[in-house]
């Protein structure tokens, strides 16, 4: 992995990913001493950002590196100044570039330009640092990755894509509930079950009580994403039956654990207090983030 871009979890392979969990766990339990000293990360935002700002920048501190943060206000990505010129100039400066932008096509041009390593901080078509995050997640709470079943209820989102990408990876078995019309992109779900061999390890479906049932985890997301609040009022409408409450929860298993990658809208997608239920890890997912990007920086700047 050393070198290359991560802009999706299937640029991964299940090797990839138990290396980058291994790492990410020793470097939380142990810290990393400043294996990126004189390393450069440079932060490109097009949406606003608290996780990933404040977990890419403390990651690249902890590693002994520095960060900058650019807005599109700064930078004018593909309006002012070309996204190409961006990618070829960022990369005479900083030795690897995190970028958080509306649509796929914007990091995988940084990507194509770049002669540094691209990160996809999230694109309307995947969050792998996400992803990474909440595999840690899951393995520091369950000791284990393969055999587990993560439902999913809501919207078939970035989030949900490469959640069930990176699933079908490490062997777990994946199911989504979402309404007609919200389900995972179909090019999606065809390459997890290429990646998982076995079709019977993804399941899509209408009925949120079906998706939990015995599952081991059980995570949703909001129900409109930044940049989709024009379309609220009719998801709502839409995703009325999809709200994850107690009542659905306990269908999952005794030990289940409850997961939602933040910013939440409590009374929307989660009933009010599930978030303090409990079962839910949401906030040691959020500190994952941090680890789990340690992991990604170190191995993609070639440092152990």
């Amino acid at each position: 992995m050393k070198g290359k871009d991560l802009l999706s979890i299937g640029d991964l392979a299940p090797n990839d990913i138990r290396g980058l969990i291994d790492k990410a766990v020793a470097m939380k339990r142990q810290g990393a001493g400043t294996v990126l000293a004189g390393k450069t990360l440079a932060l490109l935002f097009e949406k606003p950002s608290l996780r990933t700002r404040v977990s890419f920048d403390v990651a690249m501190h902890q590693l002994g590196g520095h960060s900058l943060t650019l807005s599109q206000a700064e930078v004018g990505l593909g309006s002012r100044e070309s996204i190409a010129d961006v990618a070829r100039t960022l990369s005479r400066y900083v030795d690897i570039i995190a970028a958080r932008t509306f649509a796929h096509d914007t990091v995988q041009a940084l990507a194509e330009h770049a002669t540094v390593p691209v990160i996809n901080a999230l694109s309307d078509r995947e969050h792998p640092c996400q992803a990474l995050g909440d595999l840690l997640t899951i393995y520091e709470k369950k000791s284990r990755l393969e055999g587990l079943t993560v439902a999913f209820i809501g919207d078939g989102n970035n989030v949900a894509s490469s959640l069930l990408l990176a699933s079908a990876l490490v062997g777990m078995n994946f199911r989504i509930a979402s309404p007609r019309g919200y389900a995972v992109p179909v090019e999606v779900v065809a390459l997890g079950r290429s990646l998982a061999h076995s079709e019977e390890r993804i399941l899509m479906t209408e009925e949120p009580r079906e998706a939990v049932a015995g599952a081991d985890v059980v995570y949703t997301d909001v129900w409109a994403s930044m940049g989709q609040e024009a379309e609220s009022e009719k998801r709502r409408r839409a995703f009325a039956g999809y709200r994850l409450d107690a009542a659905i929860l306990s269908l999952a298993a005794a030990d289940a654990i409850f997961m939602h990658p933040l910013p939440a809208h409590h009374g929307e997608e989660i009933a009010p207090g599930l978030i303090d239920a409990p079962q839910s890890v949401v906030f040691d997912q959020a500190e994952n983030r941090l680890h789990a990007q340690k992991a990604i920086l170190a191995e993609l700047l070639g440092k152990s």
